[in-house]
């Protein structure tokens, strides 16, 4: 493991534990994001990430959350992780419940629809994400749960 992914590794167990430090880098990387047309620092440097403006599944209210993402064709692929914890992150389940969203990706913003992947499909799109960032596979390592892969597929 590279001491990239040792560092991305021990913040996000950290932050995976304090929820208002989590809700602090969500606000900071979004600011970062929007400011710079899509490129952020700090632990995501380098990283693609994308912002997905959802709807809370209990709230109902409307939430943002920096996720990083690759490329399959002309849907975006994203992985809920949530640094290798044994639970998935709020954020998937707010997806599973309204899979409706808004994604912002560099300066480009559009609707596009949650889909949780499977079998075959999620393995592939989770080794083609995973060689791209290695962390995921060391996320996988810490987890007895599968961790899920979904697609958001444009819809405007």
């Amino acid at each position: 493991m590279s001491k990239l992914d040792e560092e991305t590794l021990r913040q996000a167990e950290r932050l995976a534990n304090d929820p208002k430090a989590i809700d602090e880098l969500n606000q900071r990387v979004i600011s970062e994001f929007r400011a710079n047309q899509g490129k952020v620092g700090g632990m995501f440097e380098g990283m693609p990430v994308l912002l997905m403006t959802m709807k809370g599944a209990k709230t109902g209210r409307t939430l943002i959350r920096p996720v990083c993402y690759s490329r399959d064709g002309d849907a975006i692929v994203i992985i809920a992780s949530y640094g290798g914890l044994p639970h998935n992150p709020p954020w998937y389940h707010n997806l599973v419940a309204n899979p409706n969203v808004t994604v912002e990706v560099a300066a480009e913003k559009f609707k596009a629809k949650a889909s949780v992947t499977s079998g075959k499909e999620r393995q592939r799109l989770f080794d083609q994400m995973a060689k791209q960032m290695p962390v995921f596979t060391d996320y996988q390592k810490k987890t007895a749960r599968q961790i899920p892969v979904l697609v958001l597929n444009r819809v405007d």
